[in-house]
């Protein structure tokens, strides 16, 4: 057997190996994906909330002292700080909701008995029917409820396990920010690894930029709903308007879903601020979907309009919302990344710290 033969099968085998473990790993991965997903979002958190935490370890614990905060305390300070403003909302949010809910549970069979009517006066329906008859002859209703309820009830368990997995690993993340980035810049040769620090130093800042547009497209949004709904004689504006702040964190569904209660709370005023209220939810969602989404992602993370764009349709289309929750920050790091392997290397690297 000649040597080239020897090595042309070794390349052979060889190849024929890195195909089978890329395989097993790709399939892995795909197992586990769900563990993969709450790692990642982990991360970005742990990236995003470095420069804060970084901030707050810099504060002296006394005035006179020279003494800093230790990591770990900052980072419970973090925690604190944004649980209580979410148990703040909650206080808020929560008591007028349920005095509003129990005024259109009393006003239930009226606003049954007008909807009908209208109905049947546009010709829609033809016969008026009970509250309880239009309940039985819904659709799925024989024993299907059950199981929706129940999915329902294992979804909402589900994503408290996840959330909670989510604050645990930022916490962890955060405490060896220090030590994992080290471990990661041994995997790069040492010709690399300043141009890989500093692709990791401004995906630390774009993943920061994003959460603070984030809360800026909330703020924004919670704005304008509180001027509309107060020039439309909505009442209990300030919470409605505070729902809407938060429901624009979430994409694609977090608009509509915040704008539930002020349709229900215009409900009981009468069908015209129904109407003026959905019109207004339309246009807002619009404005914020081609134009403030945009912009402000543009401004804060450097991403042009027409990658956020792009990014938020494929994110959706891949992982729903979540997907278009990550789809911008991910759509960052990959440009971070693809900047970084297409520009020419100093002739003077950057020295690592």
């Amino acid at each position: 057997m000649t040597v080239e033969s020897s090595t042309q099968k070794s390349l052979i085998l060889y190849g024929i190996v890195m195909t089978a473990l890329t395989a097993i790993v790709l399939w892995a991965a795909y197992l586990v994906r769900d563990v993969l997903i709450l790692i990642y979002i982990s991360g970005l958190l742990a990236v995003g909330f470095s420069p804060i935490v970084r901030l707050i370890e810099r504060q002296k614990v006394l005035p006179i002292g020279t003494r800093r905060f230790p990591r770990w305390l900052a980072i419970l300070i973090l925690y604190v700080v944004i649980l209580g403003t979410l148990i703040g909302i909650g206080f808020m949010v929560i008591p007028p909701l349920i005095d509003q809910a129990q005024e259109l549970w009393s006003a239930r069979y009226r606003m049954f008995e007008r909807g009908q009517q209208f109905l049947i006066s546009k010709g829609i329906i033809s016969e008026q029917l009970t509250l309880r008859e239009a309940v039985e002859r819904a659709p799925g209703t024989d024993g299907v409820a059950v199981g929706t309820v129940m999915g329902a009830v294992v979804g909402v368990a589900g994503g408290i396990f996840g959330l909670v997995t989510i604050l645990i690993l930022t916490f962890y993340f955060l405490i060896d920010a220090d030590s994992l980035r080290e471990s990661m810049l041994k995997l790069f040769p040492s010709r690399s690894r300043a141009r890989v620090n500093d692709a990791s130093r401004d995906i630390t800042v774009k993943v920061s930029a994003w959460l603070g547009g984030q809360l800026m497209l909330g703020a924004v949004i919670g704005l304008t709903s509180a001027i509309g709904l107060w020039l439309m004689g909505i009442p209990f504006f300030y919470v409605l308007a505070l729902i809407s702040a938060v429901g624009e964190l979430i994409p694609v569904v977090g608009p509509i879903l915040a704008a539930i209660p002020a349709v229900a709370v215009a409900a009981t005023l009468g069908m015209n601020k129904v109407l003026f209220v959905i019109v207004f939810f339309i246009i807002q969602q619009q404005f914020e979907n081609h134009v403030l989404v945009p912009k402000v992602m543009e401004r804060q993370v450097g991403v042009s309009a027409v990658t956020v764009i792009v990014a938020l349709l494929i994110g959706g289309r891949l992982l729903g919302i979540l997907g278009a929750i990550l789809a911008v920050p991910t759509a960052a790091i990959v440009l971070v990344v693809f900047h970084q392997l297409t520009s020419q290397p100093d002739s003077k690297p950057t020295v690592l710290p």
